[in-house]
């Protein structure tokens, strides 16, 4: 992770004109040749015009001044007028930018350049991987894409219910509504866009009762592209102007299902969810599915991988029961961080410690994955926790040094945003990871 450090902070410092560094380079080699040239041609009338400058400027300082002190004051005076010509020339430069594009565009904003500036910041950041599913992954891609627009996030397909359920139940595509939040939260401001996209219709709308426009888009997408749900992808993406990548963790069509603690067996997502006993293991209806070729080489060249947060048995363990996944994350050299819950979940997480969280992953796959754990300490309002306390759910208890115990390294802080529920603050998140990126801690 040394290494990494390092690379990314080179690049943090060059973002903003990387794309642009073959121009600045001709235009400076452009310049050399030029003043070469004219000095060349033109040294017979330059030399002796800068010699008469500097003997009168000599003769006039060394009036006022001591004579050993010139060459001092010519070294300051040189200094001031050159960053003086720097400053006036690059104002002057972004006023005729200004002026040229908007001659061009007159409706463009003028704060085009600032735009552009973070734009190339954003499109220079972190090759950043989030996985997992559900409303955390969807609240934690609204962060991060204010830090990086290298952002690829890998999504759990085990979504059985509601809209979701009723697609997969009569076609052949893999649940789209996880993806669907996802792009949406990705989205670079597109109200109008995002707002069609998560629209549902009303129950008087007769069979599309239910059905959110964007899982019913994406769908349209896939048959129109004989099946290919990436491209169908590909394309919503492209009409969100999304800032990084959305990916399904695997093409084929599985389910998840889940063993209790009393020995039964729960088939389903969305019945595993639904129950009130606590859940012993959770296993895919298909062993071994291929992963996403994508999603792995997006793994390979992370420089920070973050799963959760999320149901953890639902959300977080599925896409970790793909072994190409799961051997992808255990070799890459990027930061591996798993994000704990803030509120428990009846039957799914009763009673659930944060350090309950971690060893309910480890137990499914036998082995160490991540090595930082980011736990929240901070606690909601009063009102707040009564609310959750009447669904059976309380705050995570942060228990932080079993967690350190069991070999991780921790991120601590407050990360809830408050409002009519408790949730992660996805700003923060991105700001803690922006902050071990830069500085390794």
């Amino acid at each position: 992770m040394g290494s990494l450090f390092s690379k990314y902070q080179v690049k943090k410092i060059l973002s903003p004109a990387l794309k642009l560094r073959g121009a600045i380079i001709g235009v400076l080699l452009g310049l050399a040749f030029f003043l070469v040239g004219f000095l060349i041609t033109f040294r017979n009338v330059i030399f002796p015009f800068f010699e008469n400058i500097h003997d009168r400027w000599y003769s006039s300082v060394s009036k006022l001044i001591n004579p050993n002190s010139i060459d001092l004051l010519n070294h300051y005076l040189g200094g001031i007028l050159l960053l003086l010509g720097f400053y006036i020339s690059v104002s002057n430069f972004r006023t005729i930018a200004r002026t040229i594009i908007q001659s061009v565009n007159p409706d463009v904003k003028p704060k085009i350049v600032n735009t552009y500036i973070k734009k190339q910041i954003l499109a220079n950041g972190p090759n950043i991987v989030a996985i997992g599913g559900g409303t955390g992954l969807s609240t934690l891609l609204r962060g991060l894409k204010e830090v990086s627009s290298n952002i690829t996030a890998i999504v759990t397909v085990t979504d059985d219910g509601g809209s979701t359920g009723r697609i997969v139940k009569e076609t052949s595509l893999i649940p789209p509504g996880d993806i669907r939040n996802c792009l949406v939260s990705l989205a670079d401001d597109e109200k109008v866009m995002t707002s069609l996209f998560q629209h549902r219709f009303k129950i008087s709308s007769g069979s599309l009762s239910g059905h959110s426009v964007g899982n019913l888009l994406l769908l349209g997408l896939a048959e129109q592209y004989n099946g290919d749900f990436q491209k169908a992808l590909d394309i919503a993406s492209e009409v969100l102007s999304i800032r990084g990548r959305v990916l399904p963790s695997t093409f084929s069509k599985i389910s998840l299902n889940a063993v209790l603690e009393n020995g039964t067996t729960v088939y389903g997502e969305s019945n595993i969810a639904s129950t009130n006993t606590p859940i012993d293991r959770v296993f895919l209806s298909t062993d071994n599915p291929p992963a996403h070729e994508d999603a792995i080489s997006a793994i390979n060249n992370a420089d920070l991988i973050c799963l959760g947060p999320g149901s953890v048995f639902t959300s977080v363990i599925p896409s970790l029961l793909i072994s190409e996944i799961r051997e992808a994350i255990e070799n890459s050299d990027a930061y591996k961080i798993y994000i704990c819950n803030v509120m428990t979940q009846p039957g799914e997480s009763t009673d659930f410690a944060a350090s309950h969280h971690v060893k309910a992953i480890e137990k499914h796959i036998n082995k160490k994955l991540f090595n930082h754990v980011l736990v929240n300490t901070g606690v909601p309002t009063t009102a707040l926790l009564e609310k959750y306390v009447k669904e059976n759910q309380h705050l995570v208890y942060p228990d932080v040094e079993n967690i350190k115990n069991m070999g991780y390294k921790i991120l601590t802080g407050s990360f809830i945003s408050e409002s009519d529920y408790c949730r992660h603050d996805a700003s923060r998140i991105a700001t803690r990871f922006h902050n071990l990126l830069i500085r390794g801690y």
